[in-house]
C-alpha cells in the first residue's frame, strides 16, 4: 500500500515572515490546519497507513521539495487549507485538482464525500479545477509529483464553518481520513512496491500533425517528449516551474504545463491522444497589457458569462457589448476590463456591500472615501467608470469620452499599464493582478484561443 504525504497550509516562512494564512474569530488558518492535520495522521496510522506529515516551518515551494524528493509511485499527497471570504456567510468544502485530469476530479470526489458523510451540515461546494481557483492555478497541485489533491475543509471567515471546524474536529479528521484511504486504496490497491516503475504509452498530435514518438500517462497526466516541445516554439531552459521526469533515459514535460504558454491541451480519450496546438491568435506578452486590443466576440463573452452564471445576463443583457464598445473607444483591452469584472462581481452575482443596481462592476470607490461604494445611473455609464479607471492606470492618453469615474484624478497616470501592476494599488490583494490574468486566460480557453 501507498504511503499518504498531509500537509497543513501556512505556518513556513514566507517573504521573511511567518506566514499565518487567513485570520478570522480569533485564530489563524496554520494553527487550525496543524491541529486538524494532527488528527488526521493519528486516525490513518491507527488504521496502518503509512503517513508522512510535513513539517510546519516550510515555505508553500519547500513544501512541494520535500514531497518530491521522498514519493514514490502508489503514494499520495494532500493539502488542507480553511478559505476566506468577505463575506462571512459564504461557506462550505471543496477540493482543487490538476485540471483536465479526470482521474484525479474522481479522487476528489472521494475526498470531499468522506469528510460531507462525517459532516453533513457542511456545504459542499464541490470538486473544482484548479483553473477555477482565485490564482488560475495551484502550485500544490501541479508541482508536486504524486498525485495530489488540494482540500477546502471550510471558510475560517463563516462563523458557522469556524464553529464547525473546532467543536467537531475530530468528525472532520475522521472525514478526510475516509476519504485518503479511499483514495490511497484507488492509486495503489495492492501491498509492496513495483522494483520496476512502468507507464502506459499515449499518441501525441501536435497542430493537427500526428507524432511516430509517444508519449506517457504518468498518474493520470499527459507528459511528452521535451523534444516536440521545440515544434511548439516554447523556450523551456528557464521555466523552472515545468514539472519534468526522466523515464527510460527520454526526459517528458507534463502537457498541461504548457497552457501557461498560450498551448491549448486537450485530451481524446477514444484514441489516448494528447493535442496540442500553439496559440495562433493572442500575442504573447499581450493578455498582460492592459492598453491593447481584445481578441473575443461579443457571443464569446456571452457563453463565457454564461457558462459560470446562468442568471448573469438576464439583469444585464448588454454586458459584453457594453465592455466591447467603451473600451474600444478607450484603447483598453475589453476582454482584461470583462474578466476584471468578472472577478469582482462574481460573475454579476455581486454579493458583499454592492448592489446590482449601483452599476458599478469594478469595486470603484467614491469621493471622500465613504464607506459607499460608487453608483452610476446606467450599466453604460458604470462600464465606463470601469474603464476610464483602467485608463487611468494605464495610459498617459487624454479620455474620449467626458469623465465619469469620480476617482479618476486622482489616479497617478501610468503608473499600471500592466495587469499584474494592480496588485496593491486597485486592490490590497497581492494576488490581484495574478487572479484577473488567470481569468482572461479561463476566457481564452473557453474561446478556443489556446
Amino acid at each position: 500500500m501507498g504511503r499518504i504525504f498531509i500537509s497543513a497550509a501556512h505556518g513556513g516562512k514566507e517573504a521573511g515572515g511567518i506566514d499565518p494564512g487567513s485570520i478570522a474569530g480569533g485564530t489563524t488558518e496554520a494553527r487550525e490546519m496543524i491541529l486538524l492535520r494532527d488528527l488526521i495522521v493519528t486516525e490513518l496510522r491507527a488504521r496502518t497507513f503509512e503517513v508522512l506529515a510535513v513539517p510546519d516551518d516550510l515555505s508553500a515551494a519547500d513544501t512541494i521539495t520535500w514531497i518530491n524528493s521522498r514519493g514514490r509511485r502508489g503514494d499520495v499527497a494532500l493539502e488542507i487549507h480553511a478559505d476566506a471570504a468577505s463575506s462571512p456567510t459564504v461557506r462550505g468544502a471543496s477540493v482543487f485538482y490538476i485540471a483536465s485530469n479526470n482521474e484525479r476530479k474522481s479522487n476528489g470526489e472521494l475526498l470531499l464525500v468522506g469528510l460531507l458523510r462525517r459532516v453533513p451540515q457542511l456545504p459542499n461546494r464541490g470538486v473544482k479545477p484548479d483553473t477555477d481557483s482565485g490564482l488560475g492555478r495551484l502550485a500544490f497541485c501541479r508541482q508536486t509529483t504524486l498525485p495530489s489533491l488540494l482540500m477546502q475543509v471550510g471558510f475560517l471567515s463563516s462563523p458557522d464553518d469556524r464553529a464547525l471546524l473546532q467543536n467537531r474536529r475530530r468528525d472532520f479528521a475522521l472525514g478526510i481520513a475516509d476519504g485518503l484511504a479511499s483514495w490511497s486504496r484507488v492509486i495503489d490497491p495492492t501491498p509492496g512496491t513495483p522494483t520496476e516503475q512502468t507507464y502506459p504509452s499515449i499518441n501525441i498530435n501536435i497542430n493537427g500533425q500526428n507524432y511516430s514518438e509517444q508519449g506517457i500517462l504518468v498518474n493520470g497526466n499527459a507528459y511528452i517528449p521535451i523534444d516536440l516541445v521545440d515544434r511548439l516554439r516554447i523556450d523551456l531552459t528557464t521555466a523552472q516551474n515545468v514539472n519534468r521526469i526522466t523515464y527510460r533515459r527520454v526526459v517528458y514535460v507534463k502537457a498541461v504545463e504548457l497552457r501557461d504558454f498560450n498551448i491549448s491541451v486537450a485530451w481524446d480519450s477514444a484514441t489516448r491522444t494528447v493535442k496540442l496546438r500553439s496559440n495562433l491568435v493572442i500575442c504573447p506578452g499581450q493578455i498582460d497589457q492592459i492598453i491593447s486590443r481584445g481578441n473575443t466576440s461579443e457571443v464569446q463573452l456571452q457563453l463565457f458569462l454564461r457558462n459560470n452564471n446562468e442568471t448573469a445576463l438576464a439583469k444585464f443583457p448588454d454586458i459584453p457589448k457594453l465592455y466591447r464598445e467603451e473600451a474600444t473607444i478607450e484603447g483598453v483591452n475589453y476582454d482584461i476590463a470583462f474578466c476584471q469584472m468578472c472577478v469582482e462581481t462574481g460573475f454579476l452575482r455581486f454579493g458583499g456591500d454592492i448592489r446590482p443596481e449601483q452599476n458599478n462592476f469594478a469595486g470603484l470607490g467614491s469621493i471622500g472615501g465613504g464607506s459607499d461604494a460608487a453608483a452610476f445611473e446606467s450599466a453604460r455609464i458604470g462600464v465606463r467608470a470601469h474603464i476610464q479607471h483602467l485608463k487611468a492606470y494605464a495610459s498617459l492618453e487624454p479620455l474620449v469620452n467626458e469623465v465619469v469615474d469620480p476617482r479618476f484624478r486622482f489616479v497617478t497616470r501610468g503608473i499600471a499599464p500592466l495587469v499584474s501592476q494592480l496588485s496593491g494599488r486597485w486592490s490590497a490583494d497581492l494576488d490581484y493582478g495574478a487572479r484577473i490574468t488567470a481569468m482572461v486566460q479561463r476566457l481564452y480557453e473557453s474561446a478556443g484561443f489556446m
